[in-house]
């Protein structure tokens, strides 16, 4: 498959082809795209290149199941998210999960606070993604656009064909809301 002549379509006209005739090409082509995305989560977590190779393909099994299932909008984050807790999972199984957070107690101080660190970003991120989720969908596709994909105010108002201040509205009310959510969530925890 020539990728090239594929990357001007964007992951969301990909998913709305996929969707329209449940044709595995357009899937296939997304699926692609992050290949290294996920072997990166993999090795970041398995610390295996076998078991990380293992693990995209699963992942790719299940995002192939699961997305008739439903509509996925941030198909991206969806997949990380499917990639991470697969790796979290195959840890748990394996009991190495227990045996990280064991070598991170016996760490020195400066290396845990470091990795505590970043078990904190992490969480943060979780909660962030959730958090996403929970917009309506028009602040959702607005915070996605402008603070994920990097749009400007004018290209969100063209993509998504609010106005500019329609735009500022949902990305200015969408922020506050992702805020009150996440210390609700984090409250709860």
């Amino acid at each position: 498959m020539n990728k090239s002549k594929y990357q001007h379509i964007t992951d969301a006209e990909l998913l709305s082809k996929f969707y329209a005739g449940h044709d595995q090409q357009w899937l296939g082509i997304l699926l692609e795209r992050y290949t290294l995305l996920l072997l990166g989560v993999g090795m970041k977590y398995l610390k295996n290149e076998e078991e990380a190779k293992d693990a995209v393909q699963q992942v790719f099994l299940k995002a192939i199941s699961e997305l008739h299932k439903y509509k996925v909008e941030y198909f991206k984050s969806w997949l990380y998210m499917i990639a991470k807790n697969h790796c979290l999972m195959q840890l748990r199984n394996k009991g190495r999960f227990t045996a990280e957070i064991n070598e991170k107690t016996m760490s020195t101080p400066v290396e845990t606070e470091e990795k505590n660190s970043y078990i904190e970003k992490d969480k943060t991120l979780d909660l962030l993604a959730t958090a996403l989720q929970q917009l309506n969908n028009e602040q959702q596709q607005c915070v996605t656009l402008f603070y994920l994909e990097k749009k400007s105010y004018q290209e969100i108002a063209e993509q998504s064909r609010f106005s500019v201040m329609q735009v500022k509205s949902h990305i200015q009310n969408g922020k506050r809301n992702l805020k009150i959510i996440m210390e609700r969530m984090t409250n709860d925890q």
